[in-house]
């Protein structure tokens, strides 16, 4: 039993993204990101249920509506008169791990080679069509996979050209990814083909929390009878719906809400003309969800909030935010430019504008309330925000109440309004930097390279100086790991350098492999003439080429011989120009740093570049330097990634000067430690920081102890420096 739309506590911008959504699918679709546990899941998937029903034709296996079918479906031509059926609207989620022939579709083998004819097999995308396609751990899907999703929803339609098939069919869904930011990002230009995003986190109000526990415990204990319990609210909000979807034609956007769209956007400097026309469809859809027959301020300035945070991101150090001062300055200065200019006041969209006077549509929400509140993001009419109003953005149903202007009431559960918390944590404090300090930050006397996150959080994030590149570094050899952009390996995708038999399904068919394994049996087979006769044993897979993602693991020497001023600054730099490479190439990275008595893993593996940008600006310096604690540390880590990602090769990129000086016999217990590490397979760089007149050359010791290559620290940051190439190991 799915649990109902309008029990999700709080989160109202997520909500009112994906009932705009619902509204307008042009818009593009929502990328909710946000922490584990926030009902991101949960409120996608009973996003279906309030979706009007759709009538398609009897049989189709791309879903033609029969009142304008496709007319090149591949299931086609329909003829006028085909017979019709009604289903619900659908909810398709797309795994993580699916191939590519799962998710457009490809050859139908069983039929080729049993009928010897050419037919398509749809994929999930056909599936959809006309409905939602859910994408859990969106930031986790590969990339090429994403860059197919996002074409399909874009141009509304699927494309396929593979396998001697080429079929082309209409696509049109609502795309919802979800994502926690901790597990990685997306890249910009992913993030940009998103329509809206929305920030979501859990409440840190204890009466939120025991509201949501105890909705939690009644769906668990009765889940039928908690259905009932909402199944008004949620057919409210459905019909509210449909009739924003019918009224959303009409709608009209004056010239003064473009120039605001067009100000505001050239404001926060984003890219390209996309976030215009999605701002736009946007506030459109606001516009006929409030029941307004024209676009106002306050729909633009919502519209804002939603299609603008996730593009203006310059690097993988940025995350996704909105000034919302700035926002409204830029709104009232594009008013003041254009005084005259009709529907130009922050109260525009009143009653007079043919909108419910309770800034709801049909004259309320499911409660009796404000519906998604007033056109601001706050639940109220204007730009201006009450601490105290609803962030909700739907009306919640008789459980919990709220009255005309989006206030809550006591009329629900414990007196709890349909509300959600502050979004984002508590932020993260950094140490105060001295220079040379027992506790000073990496580089913390370099301001220049730090700053906090732009995000809302005021997370500090360590961030390279420009114009300084890595060289990329490769494993050895050829994998078989996960799609990415460093190391050679067999994926997917790439050159084909071969053909095999297949283990499982078949991947992409190698059609001359596959002649040539049946060629020698027509004879015995009894074939005379016509076509070749094949059977199951005779198909080929080819075999690709192309590149994958590592794990780059960095083992950072943060003792007091490195805490020398200008030293880990430059340190700092090379290291987070290495992590700016490991991003570009889709990489996960993982932080082990020693100082003192220890070893640490700051960060476990991850695809976040960002979460190891920031634990680089917390990272202390001073003590002694246990070496062999750190390379028995990242021994450690490179087991455990081993058990979880088998396929994904480590590269270990050791940075220090080699001094030893923890413990009993520092150094002895060093090279029987880089014995340990040198066990385990893993590839490594040791990158030498010894810098001045006199040098120990310790640190090529650990390289010849490792059987590693050694690297000055500068060479490694070179800005045209040729490829580096681990050796194969031994």
């Amino acid at each position: 039993m799915t649990y109902p739309f309008s029990a999700v506590l709080g989160m109202a911008d997520m909500r009112l993204a994906l009932l705009l959504n619902a509204v307008s699918p042009a818009i593009g679709g929502v990328l909710v990101r946000g922490e584990k546990g926030t009902a991101k899941s949960t409120a996608v998937r009973a996003l279906a249920a309030l979706l009007p029903p759709v009538r398609r034709v009897a049989g189709c296996r791309f879903g033609c509506d029969p009142a304008e079918p496709d007319p090149a479906c591949p299931d086609g031509p329909h003829p006028v008169d085909v017979a019709a059926e009604t289903r619900p609207a659908c909810l398709v989620e797309l795994p993580v791990g699916a191939a590519e022939d799962r998710v457009v579709g490809s050859l139908d083998l069983e039929r080729a080679i049993g009928e010897g004819v050419r037919a398509f097999e749809p994929g999930l995308l056909a599936a959809a069509h006309r409905g939602v396609l859910y994408v859990d751990e969106v930031n986790l899907l590969h990339d090429h996979l994403v860059d197919l999703l996002l074409d399909a929803a874009a141009m509304g339609r699927s494309h396929v050209e593979r396998e001697g098939v080429s079929v082309s069919h209409a696509a049109r869904f609502l795309l919802v990814g979800t994502m926690n930011p901790e597990e990685g990002e997306l890249r910009p230009q992913l993030l940009d083909r998103f329509g809206l995003t929305v920030e979501v986190g859990a409440s840190r109000d204890p009466a939120v929390r025991v509201e949501v526990v105890r909705r939690r415990l009644a769906a668990d204990a009765d889940p039928a009878g908690f259905a009932a319990r909402w199944a008004d609210a949620d057919a409210d909000v459905a019909r509210q719906v449909a009739a924003a979807r019918r009224r959303l034609p009409g709608v009209r956007l004056p010239d003064a809400a473009l120039r605001q769209i067009a100000e505001v956007c050239a404001a926060f400097d984003v890219d390209g003309m996309r976030a215009d026309i999605v701002t736009a469809r946007t506030a459109l859809a606001h516009a006929a969800w409030l029941g307004r027959d024209r676009v106002t301020i306050d729909d633009v300035r919502v519209a804002a909030r939603l299609a603008l945070p996730h593009r203006r991101r310059r690097d993988p150090f940025d995350t996704p935010g909105l000034d919302e001062e700035r926002l409204d300055e830029a709104l009232w200065q594009a008013q003041d430019a254009h005084p005259d200019d009709p529907d130009d006041g922050p109260d525009g969209g009143g009653p007079a504008d043919g909108g419910p006077a309770d800034g709801g549509p049909d004259g309320g929400g499911p409660d009796g309330g404000s519906g998604l509140g007033g056109a601001g993001p706050e639940g109220g009419s204007g730009t201006e925000r009450d601490a105290h109003t609803s962030r909700d953005g739907v009306g919640s149903g008789a459980p919990t109440g709220r009255d005309g202007s989006g206030h809550p009431t006591a009329d629900g559960p414990d007196g709890l309004d349909d509300a959600g918390s502050p979004q984002g944590g508590s932020g993260g404090q950094v140490p105060d930097a001295e220079a040379g300090g027992q506790e000073a930050s990496v580089g913390g006397e370099d301001d220049s390279t730090r700053r906090p996150g732009n995000g809302g959080d005021g997370q500090p994030v360590a961030v390279p100086r420009g114009g300084l590149r890595a060289r990329p570094l490769t494993a050895p050899g050829v994998g078989d790991g996960v799609p990415g952009r460093r190391s050679r390996a067999r994926t997917g995708r790439g050159r084909t350098t071969g053909a095999r038999v297949p283990a499982g399904r078949v991947g992409a068919l190698h059609l001359a492999a596959t002649v040539r394994a049946a060629a020698p049996h027509q004879a015995a087979r009894g074939r005379l003439a016509g076509p070749l006769r094949l059977r199951g044993d005779d198909v080929r897979e080819a075999v690709r080429e192309g590149r994958e993602g590592n794990l780059v693991l960095f083992v950072v020497d943060a003792s007091g011989s490195m805490g020398a001023r200008q030293r880990m600054a430059t340190v700092k730099d090379a290291v987070l120009a290495l992590l700016t490479d490991a991003y570009q190439r889709r990489d996960k990275v993982a932080v082990v740093a020693f100082r003192g008595a220890d070893a640490r893993t700051l960060l476990p593996a991850t695809s976040s570049v960002l979460a190891a940008s920031t634990r680089l600006a917390e990272l202390p310096t001073g003590g002694r330097t246990p070496l062999a604690e750190g390379l028995l540390a990242a021994a450690d880590l490179l087991r455990v990634e081993r058990l979880r990602d088998p396929k994904r090769r480590p590269l270990v990129l050791i940075v220090t000067d080699g001094r030893a000086t923890a413990g009993t016999r520092p150094l002895d217990r060093a090279a029987a430690a880089a014995q340990v590490l040198a066990a385990t397979g893993a590839p490594c760089v040791v990158v030498d920081c010894e810098s001045g007149p006199v040098r120990l050359n310790l640190a090529r010791r650990l390289a010849t102890q490792l059987n590693a290559p050694h690297h000055p620290l500068a060479a490694l940051t070179h800005p045209v420096a040729r490829d580096l190439a681990f050796p194969v190991a031994a």
